[in-house]
């Protein structure tokens, strides 16, 4: 990853947001991006190797596996992550594109001339909604994936042993997880921090609707 692109486009981030869109972005840098990067993929690196079976049947840890793990948490943080940031990055190509225009009608008209955008990072007119609606998807994407959580994986947690009678199981196996308390308190860890980023979100989106 290169830091230097992804410092700039945080403080481009922060130069146009809101006091709660900063401590928004705060949370998802320092509690979630870095949390990811530094600690859960490692938690989660070994959860196929060593997920064990009661039995050496072919094929029978691979299935249960895959039906207690549709999809790892690991790629759903991963795709949350990005969805939940990719708003912002919208919100700084719309200023960007109001700078531009700026540019190009003091190219045409001279100094003089009146400007379209006095200051084009004024939360004003089109740029107003872009930023509302980004923070209504943020805290939409946040919801779902928090759904999507729960219909996996019930109530987030991961029990010591699972029960598997599935084909080719030649019979109900159990099956143990690796580190499933590790694992537990991680995505405890990132659920909160979820539904904090959506509180934020739409705490930011009243202020917003009401300051104007």
């Amino acid at each position: 990853m290169n830091w230097g692109v992804f410092e700039g486009l945080l403080s481009g981030v922060n130069k146009y947001s809101t006091a709660f869109g900063r401590i928004w972005l705060s949370l998802v840098f320092i509690f979630r991006l870095l949390v990811y990067v530094v600690a859960a993929e490692r938690v989660w690196s070994d959860d196929h190797k060593d997920f064990d079976c009661n039995t050496r049947q072919p094929g029978c840890r691979n299935v249960c596996f895959d039906h207690f793990f549709p999809v790892s948490h690991i790629r759903l943080w991963a795709l949350q992550l990005i969805l939940v940031t990719c708003p912002s990055l919208l919100v700084i190509m719309h200023v960007a594109y109001r700078e531009a225009k700026e540019q190009r009608h003091r190219a045409a008209g001279g100094d003089d001339c009146r400007c379209i955008y006095p200051n084009p990072g004024k939360k004003r007119g089109g740029l107003w909604w872009t930023y509302l609606l980004s923070l209504i998807f943020k805290a939409g994407v946040d919801v779902v994936f928090l759904y999507i959580f729960y219909r996996f994986y019930r109530n987030y947690t991961l029990p010591r042993v699972v029960k598997c009678e599935l084909p080719p199981c030649p019979n109900v196996v159990d099956c143990f997880i690796s580190r499933p308390t590790e694992k537990n308190i991680f995505t405890l860890f990132m659920v909160v921090t979820a539904c904090v980023c959506v509180m934020l979100s739409l705490i930011e989106a009243a202020y917003l609707i009401g300051k104007r």
